[in-house]
């Protein structure tokens, strides 16, 4: 049976990933350009296993720089940056289907243990990564370093931040969202300054280019070289402001956009392959679990694919809008999720059986209310519908569930709003009376590596109406650093001082506390 039949009688797309494993057709062994320029990466971390993943690809910006055959790649993994001490090592195989990405999920590590890895294509070898597995599950670590990112327009500045993440060493790496932007000149340079919006990205070729062209980026593959990375998407991934199956301008061909926009995302990131079926780039789930040993356990979610749509779209359009509760009833409908009510109970569950002494939920966008006007009772306030405040039952049927089951030390980690905020987490946000209505979480929200955002007067004003929000600035890009020991999480945002620069500088703008057994943010 020939490669041609052998794909399309015994496979369908999903299955590829699976497939690259054990490819029987004919593959080649070489290219004639360097075919490693988006760098390597590593990911979804385990005690026990991790994922490797590149793409060849030699020519950046050209999707066919390669032939349409499966290539034989080689994958290392070694206890030093020598490699002279390999401990796994295997082929897979590169698939033109799947644009020649690789994902090695390696198992048999062991636990708590730094590795190094790469991959090679006959002469031709990977930079050498350093990637880690998590703890082991009963394991009582002392400390865990985690950076935050999210939301990097290559319109609105360089990548000085993901410099500044390398330099950090972090033990792990979340991303929660808006890796690419799905519009933009197709362009290896970081313009100084944003440019009118061109190149929306439609088909698969062009998601793909798009990630190609991120990917480019020196600074961002280093961030990918020094620890493993855990992800999730927001919007931009697929388009602005997307709702389940519905964009904002209703295209009636949405649904093909977003299965060519999940399946570039898989193409592109350290994730396991999706389960074999024929919807699975249709249809490509993303939250998971992952613990880290009994000191953390990381609740990673997705918000944009299961959601309600937004609540009171401007008339003939989807997506997002401002409004009050006079103005739209169907924001408070009891019926609305933004996680969709399968992932509601697997986050309820995930919640009520962690023995781990910190329980974070990494996810997209801010979860405390952030009413933009003075909002002193229910029913007065105007909210932005494409976050939590546009689905304020969903919000209280997570709160209720912490309040229920009694994780310890709950603590949500956000992005999507090109800001940071530190935040008190409560069930009645308008309510001053402390002991009916109680601290049930932190969070912590980062802002962007580049994306622009609001005047800072405008959130010093969305702050003080707003008094669980505790701190909030608007006006600086870069990163946040968690610093996770059994008794705190110190929580340090880093801003640029220019993010125009590649050598920008950074500094902490302001360091928070979370104490063991004691919700809420204190001022380091």
């Amino acid at each position: 049976m020939n490669r041609r039949r052998f794909l399309q009688h015994s496979l369908r797309l999903s299955a590829l990933a699976a497939l690259a494993q054990a490819f029987p057709g004919y593959a080649a062994e070489r290219s004639a350009a360097y075919p490693f320029t988006l760098g390597v990466a590593s990911g979804s971390p385990r005690h026990d296993s991790v994922v490797l993943w590149t793409r060849l690809l030699p020519d950046i910006l050209h999707a066919y720089a390669l032939p349409a055959v499966a290539y034989k790649v080689r994958w290392e993994v070694a206890e030093d940056e020598a490699f002279r001490r390999i401990c796994a090592k295997g082929e897979s195989h590169a698939l033109p289907e799947l644009a020649h990405s690789v994902h090695v999920d390696v198992t048999g590590l062991q636990p708590e243990r730094w590795y190094w890895y790469r991959f090679l294509l006959g002469d031709a070898v990977s930079p050498p990564a350093r990637t880690r597995t998590a703890p082991a599950p009963e394991a009582q670590p002392s400390s865990l370093r985690l950076a935050v990112a999210s939301c990097q327009h290559w319109e609105f500045g360089e990548y000085a931040a993901h410099r500044h993440i390398a330099a950090a060493h972090p033990d792990l790496v979340a991303f929660l969202g808006d890796y690419i932007y799905e519009w933009g000149p197709y362009d290896l340079r970081h313009p100084p300054k944003p440019r009118p919006r061109q190149h929306d990205c439609l088909s698969l070729d062009d998601y793909r280019r798009r990630y190609a062209q991120y990917k480019s980026d020196p600074l961002l593959q280093l961030a990918h070289q020094v620890a493993p990375w855990i992800v999730t998407w927001d919007d931009h991934e697929v388009c602005n402001d997307y709702g389940n199956d519905r964009d904002e301008w209703l295209s009636p061909d949405f649904l093909q956009r977003r299965a060519a926009a999940y399946q570039a995302f898989y193409e592109h990131m350290p994730v396991r392959p999706p389960a074999p079926g024929a919807d699975a780039f249709a249809h490509l789930r993303i939250y998971e679990r992952y613990d880290w040993g009994r000191l953390a356990r990381f609740h990673v979610l997705d918000d944009r694919q299961y959601r309600s749509h937004q609540a009171c779209p401007a008339p003939g359009r989807g997506g997002s809008n401002s409004v009050s509760d006079a103005e739209c009833g169907e924001r408070l409908d009891p019926s609305r999720t933004l996680l969709g009510h399968e992932q509601e109970k697997w986050l309820e569950h995930g919640l009520a059986s962690s023995g781990a002494r910190w329980n974070v939920l990494a996810q997209q966008t801010l979860l405390a209310q952030a009413s933009q006007t003075a909002a002193l009772q229910q029913g007065e306030g105007k909210f932005w519908t494409d976050g939590w405040d546009g689905y304020p039952a969903a919000r209280q049927r997570l709160f209720y569930a912490i309040q229920q089951h009694q994780p310890a030390n709950p603590v949500v980690i956000s992005g999507d709003v090109h800001s940071f905020y530190a935040a008190n987490l409560k069930r009645d946000f308008y309510s001053k009376a402390s002991a009916a209505n109680p601290v049930l979480a932190t969070e912590f929200c980062g802002t962007s590596i580049t994306s622009s955002s609001r005047p800072q007067a405008l959130t010093e004003r969305y702050v003080a109406q707003n008094p669980h929000i505790k701190f909030g600035r608007s006006d600086v890009r870069g990163y946040m650093l968690l610093d996770i020991s059994q008794k705190q999480i110190l929580t340090r945002f880093m801003a640029l001082d220019d993010v125009r620069r590649a050598d920008s500088g950074i500094s902490t703008l302001a360091s928070f506390v979370v104490e063991d057994g004691k919700a809420g943010v204190l001022s380091a």
